[in-house]
């Protein structure tokens, strides 16, 4: 008898249990009441959730329309929030006889979108991988509930144990070297296993939920945190962001909510890595097609930017990032790959919500009319992108041809940069193009060396031209790598980052000679940077490279920069009288990392490879 008692309970709890409405998430978590755009999308995860009914009689809020998609366990719930005040709506769910009450928040926001200011070629920013950087907490290395349970420092591709806490850590350090601005590789979460145990997604770039920070790197709390920690010390934080593409532990790949979705579903097509039939007038639709609907990688899913509910997501999550954790800029990953029009309205929507703010796309082709035409309100598009930065491939690519090259009188060595320089008419506005010299795509500048003549060369060109400057991590303690060893050469652990690391480049005590004496040259060139308007708001002025000698001068309300480089492998002269239109009645000049006196009235000597900077 006891025995069929309990069997009836059992029963009972079981059917109980299936009479309930499962609800697993909704996204976003939370809004933002007084929001120019007044939509609010709220994406619902449950079994068998499609067929609900939704309900609210929360004041100031309506539902403007549910969207049942493909698949049964989602539902889209459109709702308007203009007039509705903070607190804690709640929301019915009702199928047949059974309802589920949920609890949503709207919050009020800390400040006006027009508050929010974006970085501007006033800033330098300082790229890294929060995996590679340093360890704060050990103690969030690795985790068992995890698909990829391992840290390894000794394998390149797999996870090093770098986090948020780590950064956070070393935020004066930051102010110390001279940068103004953070930009970290991707921080969300990227739950997946690694291929073959050997190469996992340590670089953020195969996203498994929008709307939580890798448990690995931390919290959204400890995000937030940072942010508030790193503006707290005059550092801004860009997020990289990526729209074309989600990871394929993703839920969505799973169980796709609707079959356009994701571009060619299940791997369907490989993207051709070509960006040029983005813009080309004469392309083919298969090669369009190829480019920006093929998967970037087999674990990247393609997502569908032409489906409105794919993008109003994607839409909302920047918006919730601006709102939430207070960034002060969006680096956006493969930005063309993407669909062009989708990507528009994002821009739109940003820029009408954040007008001071500021968003970077990856353009990642090397002749410069590509990523000029990318570039808002470019007259070389007929369709406006809206994105105001764009990244200057095409001086990183002269650049590191040049670097090897003896400059000849036409177009070997520094002439590469005059001839790419020289087509600036191409932008809308070349003081917001994002100029770099490696990043963690490409090889280190040094290569395998640690020659630091050409990249001082290098840098100081990157830091004076009419640009938005882009460093790499470690570079100013002249780490080195090549992608030809692996992607993990070019993306070391930064020495000094783990608990128990015998080199420490955080201290000048730790660093060696060399190391400290390239730390302390771009400190200075940094420091002096920072508020000088002869750099970012100065006329731009270059010279031909004559006789191996490359010159340009930045001129703003009576002062004036030169940047001078030797780009001979020989001592050279630069010739002061061929400079008169510049230097004017000038007769001495401080350089600018020295501060040494140099006189305008005779020609200036440079050694092998050598730079110089000076003011006047």
């Amino acid at each position: 008898m006891k025995k069929l008692i309990l069997l009836f309970i059992v029963m009972a709890q079981a059917i109980l249990s299936s009479a309930q409405i499962k609800i697993d998430r909704i996204e976003p978590t939370d809004w933002y009441v007084g929001m120019k755009d007044a939509s609010l999308q709220l994406m619902v995860y449950g079994q068998g959730i499609r067929d609900a009914e939704v309900t609210t009689s929360y004041p100031g809020v309506r539902i403007d329309s549910l969207v049942r998609l493909d698949s049964p366990n989602y539902l889209l719930v459109y709702l308007n929030l203009d007039g509705a005040q903070a607190g804690q709506m709640t929301l019915t769910f009702k199928q047949g006889k059974k309802t589920k009450k949920v609890g949503y928040q709207l919050k009020n926001r800390e400040m006006a979108g027009d508050k929010r200011m974006g970085f501007t070629n006033k800033d330098v920013l300082y790229m890294l991988m929060p995996d590679r950087f340093a360890n704060g907490n050990p103690k969030n290395d690795a985790f068992k509930t995890m698909q990829d349970k391992v840290c390894d420092r000794s394998e390149p591709s797999l996870r090093h144990g770098g986090d948020i806490e780590g950064i956070r850590q070393h935020l004066d350090y930051f102010n110390e070297l001279g940068v103004t601005a953070l930009w970290l590789t991707p921080v969300l979460e990227n739950d997946r296993p690694a291929d073959e145990g050997k190469y996992s997604t340590y670089h953020g770039y195969a996203t498994t939920n929008y709307y939580r920070v890798d448990p690995r790197f931390g919290t959204n709390e400890d995000y937030r945190n940072l942010v508030i920690e790193a503006h707290a010390k005059g550092l801004k934080v860009v997020m990289d962001m990526i729209f074309n593409h989600c990871g394929d532990y993703h839920p969505w790949n799973k169980d796709m909510p609707s079959k356009d979705w994701f571009n060619h579903p299940h791997y369907g097509l490989q993207t051709s890595y070509k960006l040029t039939p983005v813009l080309d007038p004469y392309a083919s639709e298969i090669d369009k097609e190829e480019t920006v609907g093929g998967w970037f990688v087999s674990s990247m899913p393609d997502l569908n930017q032409k489906n409105p509910h794919v993008m109003k997501y994607l839409i909302q999550n920047s918006e919730w990032w601006i709102e939430t954790v207070g960034i002060d800029g969006i680096r956006m990953d493969t930005y063309p790959y993407a669909d062009r029009g989708g990507m528009a309205d994002w821009m739109k929507a940003i820029d009408r919500e954040y007008p001071n703010f500021n968003t970077v796309g990856e353009t990642w082709v090397t002749e410069p009319g590509y990523p000029a035409a990318w570039q808002k309100d470019s007259k070389l598009s007929q369709q406006n992108s809206y994105l105001k930065t764009v990244m200057d491939f095409a001086f990183f690519d002269r650049l590191s041809l040049a670097k090897r090259e003896e400059t000849d009188d036409w177009w070997n060595g520094l002439n590469r940069i005059y001839n790419v320089l020289c087509y600036d008419y191409l932008y809308a506005n070349p003081k917001s193009v994002m100029a770099f010299i490696e990043n963690h795509d490409t090889d280190r500048f040094l290569g395998h060396t640690k020659d630091s003549t050409m990249l001082k060369q290098a840098l100081a060109l990157l830091l004076t031209i009419n640009r938005i400057p882009q460093l790499y991590y470690g570079t100013e303690v002249l780490m080195n790598g090549t992608k030809a060893v692996t992607d993990g050469d070019v993306r070391k652990d930064f020495p000094g980052g783990w608990p128990g690391d015998a080199h420490n480049c955080f201290t000048a005590a730790g660093r060696t000679k060399a190391e400290d004496g390239m730390f302390q040259w771009l400190s200075r060139l940094l420091h002096w940077r920072q508020g000088n308007e002869v750099i970012t708001e100065g006329r731009q002025t270059q010279f031909i490279p004559w006789k191996g000698v490359y010159v340009i001068a930045r001129r703003y309300q009576g002062r004036t920069v030169l940047t001078i480089l030797n780009g001979k492998h020989s001592d050279a002269q630069m010739v002061v009288k061929r400079y008169a239109e510049v230097i004017g009645d000038h007769r001495t000049a401080t350089d600018v990392i020295t501060g040494a006196t140099v006189d305008l009235t005779r020609d200036i000597s440079l050694k092998s490879r050598g730079v110089m900077i000076v003011e006047f």
